[in-house]
């Protein structure tokens, strides 16, 4: 049945549009590459080259010509294909690299700012296969420009798979030196989950997932401008008002949202899967979800009550989504990458968010610890225990949750990174200095909850 959309509606978000930051922030093209395995490297990296091109040519054109039938700003046309270490299994190290480098040609090709899916599925083992991609992401993700890897090392069916954390922990510090003449941004396109979902839209942690359709269009909806100005309108509004309000918001974007993914859908000619109401700040004044927080009453981001605001806020936003379309899906909720949002880093500069504060808020958001900028000495035993600790919060709560974390080469707490677009900028923040070297060191898997023999 066709979606129906009142003029209101309408009005409505062209004054979200012109005047509070609204937009679709990706429509992500899922592509099936399970028909790609060749018999060696340089095989299926062009096989997979040819599929990606073919599949995608028409995706860029036609998020263009969506914006200017709508007047709705589409900020990136990206895609996710099957987590690699499915399609080339028994590649080896350096034939991963050639396909890491067939993928970043194919996005280059067809126009997308990234690709997703450089990715594996560790959370009960590895693989040879498995081990070799997670050994080749530091060159991988150094020498390619919209290359985007992903791990998943836990979920709460199967535990967390502590040899991979501790592999990761190794993983992350090694791209971030094969990548320090560029600050280590190769790990700012690294992200390790647990609870992963396989529509989810946004980058870097996109792929297709083994449950999906041969080619799909999901859509990622993006609004924090909208909401903060939703929580301004009445600043002595109870709670239950308040919420109200930011589910009537999250209504009006997810309709948005589903009727761009439907249109882009119908003009390419493939299945509509998802749209995925995250709030997902950018760097721009007026687009950050610690405003919206500090808008509820908190005099700055990070103080006590913050982790409260944000489970309130998240929580709307997925209802107030749930009402609005039968198809949400992905993550849907608030995010809070620490570089990518203004009043983050503000919150950070002046002494009221921590890294300790930040793993509180991820027990009620959407994602994990996003975009962290970290001392360049860090152990990477210490990286380790990071991603455990984040994986332990998804697997007992049944949630996403995830890591993206740079460990700067050469920076040191108080110091300022420059990613530069929608990555931002960040201040490096501290880490425990006690270590938990012994700790990652013992291996072997971290069990599943009881919540796992639930039914």
């Amino acid at each position: 049945m066709p979606l129906s959309i009142t003029t209101q509606e309408i009005l409505e978000t062209i004054r979200m549009v012109q005047m509070e930051n609204l937009d679709i922030r990706t429509i992500t093209m899922g592509i099936s590459l399970r028909d790609c395995c060749r018999t060696d490297a340089k095989a299926t990296a062009q096989a997979i080259y040819d599929k990606v091109t073919r599949t995608a040519k028409n995706l860029v054109p036609v998020g263009e010509e969506i914006e200017r039938r709508y007047g709705i700003p589409i900020i990136n046309k990206r895609i996710s294909v099957t987590p690699i270490a499915l399609v080339a299994e028994s590649m080896g190290l350096e034939g991963y690299t050639i396909v890491a480098r067939a993928l970043d040609e194919a996005a280059k090709e067809v126009g997308v700012n990234f690709i997703g899916g450089y990715s594996a599925l560790v959370h009960k083992g590895m693989t040879p296969g498995d081990k070799a991609l997670i050994d080749s992401l530091p060159e991988a993700l150094s020498t390619t420009e919209r290359v985007c890897a992903s791990v998943n090392v836990a979920t709460t069916k199967a535990g967390i798979n502590m040899d991979a954390v501790a592999l990761m922990g190794r993983v992350v510090k090694a791209a971030a030196k094969a990548s320090a003449d560029r600050d280590g941004l190769a790990c700012a396109k690294l992200v390790v989950f647990c609870n992963v979902p396989e529509d989810n839209p946004f980058m870097a942690g996109a792929f297709h997932g083994i449950g999906e359709p041969e080619c799909v269009i999901n859509v990622g909806v993006s609004g924090p401008g909208v909401v903060l100005n939703a929580v301004r309108k009445d600043p002595h509004c109870d709670f239950g008002t308040l919420a109200s309000a930011i589910k009537h918001t999250a209504f009006k974007i997810t309709r948005m949202g589903e009727l761009v993914g439907r249109a882009a859908s119908e003009s390419l000619g493939v299945p509509f899967g998802i749209v995925d109401l995250s709030l997902a700040p950018t760097p721009a004044i007026g687009d950050s979800v610690a405003d919206i927080l500090e808008a509820m009453g908190l005099e700055r981001c990070g103080t006590h009550g913050t982790t409260a605001a944000l489970a309130m806020l998240n929580d709307a936003v997925k209802k107030g989504g749930a009402m609005a379309s039968s198809y949400v899906g992905g993550l849907s909720g608030a995010f809070i990458p620490v570089s990518e949002d203004a009043g983050m880093i503000a919150a950070v500069e002046a002494g009221a968010l921590t890294l300790d504060k930040l793993e509180a808020m991820t027990c009620v958001c959407s994602v994990g610890l996003d975009m962290i900028a970290v001392p360049g000495d860090t152990p990477a035993e210490t990286l380790s225990a990071i991603i455990a600790d984040e994986a332990a919060i998804g697997m007992i709560n049944r949630k996403t949750t995830a890591v993206r974390v740079i460990p700067v080469p050469g920076k040191k707490v108080g110091d300022h990174v420059e990613f530069g677009g929608l990555l931002g900028h960040a201040p490096v923040m501290p880490v425990h200095n006690f270590s938990s070297s012994a700790f990652i060191a013992r291996g072997g898997r971290i069990p599943a909850p009881l919540q796992a023999l639930n039914n």
